[in-house]
Order: structure tokens, then sequence, then C-alpha cells
């Protein structure tokens, strides 16, 4: 049997599997089809300091190798899943990464300080929120912004931080630097891709948003070339996600550098996945007699 331990910022996984943010929930709606024991962290919905109502409807259309989606990070706020998720989270042998959203840095700070004295082991920041006091651009677009939030939440924070960089950007390997100088633990990439969908008939756009995130597996040749760039040009552990389908596609994730992976859309083809991934790994370390997934990561140069 391999070895499918790794460690992040000194936090231990069994195993590099994870759900990615806001196609999983907090676990409670997939626990009748994945045993949560088996994943190596439930990476939770996005949690703001109040509750979001999101976007109006409709927010989701299926497009060509996958999804749109602009719910707008709706969600019941910091207390609620303080009160309801955790300790729901708790009950299982996994490890618990907060997803964290927000609108201005004070928004992000809040539930930063929040979480930072309950029993989740990490923090993921979204930092594709658009920032209301810059003009709506997104926290991850300007080197600068992901610079200084990441090196104020750094300092909030009593947990481990993971930085949640946007592909909407002309260089990933700048938000990624400025990301680890800052003090990021770790990163995780990528974010949906903005996307349209127009409906010919109505001569109108498909979601209330007209723009959505696009998610699925049309997007993961862009996510795998951007882990690797991103290995290359940083030291801290990258989380890499974007249209993972099955074992194979993780498997590229962390032969290009990855040091865990996540699926997100494909969760709601296949609820399933998660724990096919964790067998699958598993079973190509052993058919190619690899002894610790550590021989694997970042092995494509």
């Amino acid at each position: 049997m391999a070895n499918m331990g790794i460690e992040i910022a000194g936090v231990t996984f069994k195993n590099p599997v994870m759900t990615a943010s806001g196609t999983f929930g907090s676990g409670m709606e997939y626990g009748e089809f994945v045993d949560l024991n088996k994943l190596g962290a439930v990476v939770t919905k996005g949690v703001a300091n109040i509750p979001w109502p999101g976007n109006p409807t409709p927010r989701v259309a299926e497009v060509y190798g996958g999804m749109l989606n602009a719910i707008g990070l709706q969600n019941p706020g910091v207390d609620v899943f303080i009160e309801r998720d955790i300790p729901f989270l708790k009950q299982y042998d996994t490890r618990i990464i907060a997803n964290v959203c927000g609108k201005s840095v004070e928004d992000y700070i809040d539930v930063v300080e929040k979480l930072s004295d309950t029993d989740i082991d990490m923090m993921e920041i979204n930092i594709s929120c658009p920032n209301v006091k810059e003009g709506a651009i997104a926290f991850g677009q300007k080197a600068e912004s992901v610079y200084n939030i990441t090196k104020t939440l750094k300092e909030r924070s009593k947990k481990p931080i993971i930085m949640k960089l946007s592909p909407n950007v002309t260089d990933i390997t700048e938000m990624a630097r400025a990301a680890e100088s800052a003090g990021a633990d770790a990163i995780s990439l990528i974010n949906t891709i903005t996307g349209m969908k127009i409906d010919i008939e109505r001569k109108a756009f498909v979601l209330a948003n007209k723009t959505g995130g696009m998610s699925g597996p049309a997007i993961k040749p862009v996510a795998v070339r951007m882990v690797y760039q991103c290995a290359q040009a940083v030291n801290i552990p990258i989380i890499g996600m974007g249209g993972i389908s099955n074992a194979e596609d993780a498997i590229e994730f962390l032969m290009a550098g990855a040091t865990a992976v996540a699926a997100g859309a494909m969760n709601f083809v296949n609820p399933y996945l998660t724990e096919e991934m964790v067998d699958g790994i598993d079973r190509f370390l052993n058919r190619h007699g690899y002894k610790d997934i550590h021989e694997i990561i970042g092995c494509v140069k």
C-alpha cells in the first residue's frame, strides 16, 4: 500500500482529495453518497460575515463541457456556519477548510477573526469576490490587492491561510508570487473562468447576471497549465482544481505540481466522485509501484 498522506502548513491530511468550495455545501447534502471519513478534507461553501441572498435567478446554466453559475455566494453567514456546519463536520475524521468571502477587507477580517477560535483546520480565502470599494474589480485581479489582503488576513488569523486565485488575470504567477510574499501558507487554483450564454430564441442572456463562472471538464487544460506555472514560480503548496472528473484528471494536477486536488462541478454529475478519486489514485500508485504519493507530485518538469 502506498502512503497517500500529505501536509500543508503543518496540517496533515490522510490523502490529497478535497472538495471544491461551493460544490459540496458543508457535506450534509453529500453524506448519504460519500463517506466523508475517506476524504482528505471538506472545503465548505463560501462563508460571509452576514447572510448573503445571492444573485437573482436564473443563475445556473449548462454549457458544452461544463456549467455556468452566478449563484452570488449565497450563504447563511458565519454565525450559522459556526453553530451548525462545524459541529456536523466534526463528527467525521476529515479536515475542515472553511472558504471565506467578502465584499470589503473589513468583511473578510470579521469572518477570519470569528473562525480563528473555532475547530476548523484552515481557511481558504476566495479573492475572486468583487471589491465594492475598488469599483467591483475582484481582489484577486491585481497583484497589489492580493498582497495587501493576504498580509492583512495572515496578521489576523490564528489558522493557516490558503489564497484561492482567480484565473481571470493576465499572469497567474504574478498573483501566486504576491500571495506567497505576503505570507500565504498555500494557494488554490483555479477558480471559475468568466463566461456567458445567450438564448438565441429569446434574444436574451440565459443568466440573470449576464455572466457567470465557467466550471467543468472544458476548463481542465487551462487549470493544469496554471497549476504547473505556479508550481514553478512559488515554493508554497498548491491545491489544484478545475474540471476534475476522475482520478486520472486528479493525477495530472499532482504531476503538474499540486500537493492536493479538489473536485468541483463534477460532484453534481457524479456525487460519488471524491471517494472514487481516493480509490483511483491509490490504485494508480500501487499499479506503478510507487510507495509514496510524493513520488508523483511535481514529477513533470
